[in-house]
């Protein structure tokens, strides 16, 4: 399984984004983490360069409304529509059916569990034949 860890935005912020990295690299998946400041566009394309099963987006700054469904849409537009998209980050609890609505399976708050995050990917995965 191969998953790309992105910060979008301008959120200089990535400690839980690395956290998050490391416990996918612990579970025996191949992590590709694209640093800071990254785009939608710049996300999708290194989806697609490192043909990743999963993109999970590290997003505090507040623009998790904008930036998952543009993801998403660049991703099918791409015809990368079986990618698992997740988010993670400071998500408030009434924004979540939104992001799963914009195209992400799970969204992740401040204090999730590691290996719930882990297990989530995986159990969504086998579903999607990955």
């Amino acid at each position: 399984m191969r998953v790309l860890v992105a910060k979008p935005g301008l959120d200089s912020h990535d400690r839980g984004a690395k956290v998050v990295a490391r416990a996918y690299r612990d579970a025996g998946m191949e992590v590709v983490y694209t640093g800071l400041h990254q785009t939608p566009e710049e996300i999708v394309e290194a989806a697609i360069q490192e043909d990743v099963d999963v993109v999970a987006l590290s997003i505090l700054s507040g623009a998790h409304t904008t930036l998952v469904p543009r993801v998403a849409e660049l991703l099918r537009a791409q015809g990368a529509d079986d990618v698992l998209l997740l988010v993670g980050g400071i998500i408030p609890e009434d924004d979540i059916p939104a992001m799963l609505e914009a195209g992400a399976a799970g969204a992740f708050g401040p204090g999730s569990d590691l290996d719930e995050i882990v297990e989530f990917t995986r159990s969504n995965l086998r579903r999607r034949g990955a």
